[in-house]
């Protein structure tokens, strides 16, 4: 395998020995007028020499060797190079069980051959941005300990025709060479979704990407059990938009879904990275844990350097929880800035993010408020910030009437205060009616007995007494959500004139100053506890599991 890779350079050593060994014999027999000017040229025909090897190796490596096909350099890593096993990968417990079964048909492939079995040729790693699919594929090349070659897909992409095949060619005589040299080798193609899409054929021939494809398929037919090569293929892409070709058995045929992580791995997560930093022992991790429901592992990780960031702005010598409640902030709802408002304008807004919040705790039943604030953020000029307490996956009925109520909860406020309302009730009309649009036309939880979804039918194949009867009923269930709203705040418009006061005061309410003033009424929701497999972790108490309901965080903005 040395002398297959490396015979040119053997040849040329040896070649210009025997040259050197010569010209000194032939200078030793040369007359001493003619020895002296044959060695008085040599440095300027040494020159020459050198510009014209260097022109030539130029052409020849751009334009003659698949110069614009070339790979990177650091296209191979070792594995020991790698050096992420599958405790670095927090989380991803049931990936991580699949991935195994990868891992020991790479290490008893032999056994495996002696069955009469087959190292599987692809898996397809399928998972949102930043759930750490990446991660996982080096740990797995780590765990085998063998060979890792990685590639991104858009490095197969170039505006010459021909050059992503050919890329894709020399790709594959690496990953065989290594394999052969160290028994299995993994090739890793991440944002596989940007050549691995649907093909367009047409008369006019295929594009630069389609035939990417095509010789990406070609080359995993071609993959043999005596050199195993397992690809592996990253995308945060919906599985229809890959082609179907590129899924059938024998290629990508196993798919790894990677996941968010839950509350436990969220809270792993934020022990891991805070391991980095100094940050006061007191804080509860497993609040921040719960206020991060949907988020990433690298938000996670963003989330802590942010953090480490505020407080060394602040001039603090550790995190604190504060901090980490502002780094938060910043990555959902966007840098708090100053704009100047008239004392009404600010106690309008105040009422307005008062009804959202105190409908929120009193009417969701999923969500929790975690900060309330009449302090500009983005284009909004006031904030109420809930998540749901723990994932939920679909959304029931009464999760949805709730959130059109939230939606609508500060137009009623506003209503109730001052018997007319301003400009920011436009993006809660928005939110609500297309919640009210969708239960009445998609999914049928209207109340008019209508069952399907009408949304896919063109509108002119529907009747103008079957369009009126649907927009009826969702205009009827946004009109008794306000009733509901309207009733529930008039009977407890004492505490909404309590948190009007605190605001207007403080300009931002944590979720601790909230569940204070619930609690001087006997509003305050029971906090029990729930076992985690972390017991120093007590501290730890969020509300009773909810019935049902699904969300991203909410903000509500004025």
């Amino acid at each position: 395998m040395f002398w297959s890779n490396n015979w040119v350079t053997i040849l040329l050593v040896i070649g210009i020995i025997v040259l050197l060994i010569g010209s000194i014999v032939g200078l030793m027999f040369m007359e001493s007028f003619y020895r002296n000017l044959t060695l008085s040229q040599l440095p300027l025909n040494l020159l020459f020499a050198i510009v014209n090897a260097l022109v030539f190796v130029f052409f020849y490596l751009h334009f003659m060797q698949d110069g614009f096909s070339k790979l990177r350099k650091d296209t191979k890593i070792n594995s020991e190079d790698v050096n992420v096993s599958f405790k670095d990968v927090i989380g991803l417990e049931s990936a991580k069980k699949e991935a195994m079964e990868v891992v020991q048909l790479l290490r008893d492939r032999a056994k495996l051959k002696a069955i009469g079995g087959k190292i599987i040729k692809g898996l397809l790693l399928v998972g949102p941005p930043g759930t750490g699919k990446t991660l996982l594929a080096k740990a797995i090349a780590t765990e085998a300990g063998v060979p890792f070659v990685s590639m991104a897909g858009s490095e197969f992409v170039e505006v010459f025709v021909g050059v992503g095949a050919s890329r894709v060619r020399k790709l594959f005589k690496q990953a065989r060479q290594l394999a052969y040299a160290h028994g299995a080798c993994i090739v890793f193609i991440d944002e596989l979704d940007v050549i691995g899409q649907s093909r367009k054929f047409s008369a006019f021939g295929s594009q630069e990407k389609d035939s990417t494809l095509n010789q990406l398929l070609v080359e995993m037919d071609g993959l043999t059990e005596q050199q195993p090569v397992v690809v592996l293929g990253a995308t945060n892409a919906a599985e229809g938009i890959l082609d179907a070709a590129i899924l059938r058995p024998g290629r990508f045929d196993r798919k790894l879904y990677i996941d968010k992580p839950n509350l436990q791995e969220r809270i792993d997560l934020f022990r891991y990275y805070m391991k980095k930093v100094k940050y006061d022992p007191t804080i509860d991790i497993g609040r921040l844990g719960r206020r991060c429901v949907g988020k990433s592992p690298a938000e996670i990780m963003n989330i802590v350097k942010e953090s480490a960031l505020i407080a060394t702005r602040n001039k603090r010598a550790e995190v604190v929880y504060k901090d980490f409640s502002e780094a938060l902030e910043r990555v959902d709802l966007g840098t708090a800035r100053q704009l100047t408002m008239t004392a009404d304008e600010r106690e309008a807004t105040a009422f307005h993010e008062v009804g959202h919040l105190v409908t929120v705790y009193q009417l969701h039943p999923t969500d929790d408020v975690f900060k309330a604030s009449i302090i500009s953020r983005g284009g909004a000029l006031g904030v109420v910030w809930h998540n749901p307490r723990e994932e939920w996956h679909s959304q029931r009925r009464d999760t949805m009437l709730a959130t059109i109520k939230v939606s609508l909860a500060g137009y009623v406020a506003e209503k109730i205060k001052y018997d007319t309302t301003t400009t920011g009730v436009s993006q809660d009309f928005t939110h609500a009616t297309q919640i009210a649009h969708s239960m009445v036309w998609r999914l049928g939880l209207g109340t008019n007995g209508f069952i399907g979804d009408f949304s896919s039918i063109p509108e002119n194949e529907l009747s103008n007494d079957l369009r009126d009867s649907l927009n009826k009923e969702v205009y009827r269930i946004l009109n008794e959500c306000a009733k509901d709203v309207e009733t529930m705040l008039r009977a407890d418009w004492v505490i909404v004139e309590r948190f009007v006061q605190e605001l207007l005061k403080k300009d931002e309410l944590e979720f601790d100053d909230i569940h204070a003033i619930f609690n001087e009424f006997g509003k305050a929701r029971n906090q029990v506890p729930i076992e985690t497999v972390h017991p120093d972790d007590a501290r730890y108490m969020p509300p009773p599991a909810p019935p049902a309901g699904d969300a991203p965080p909410q903000p509500s903005p004025q």
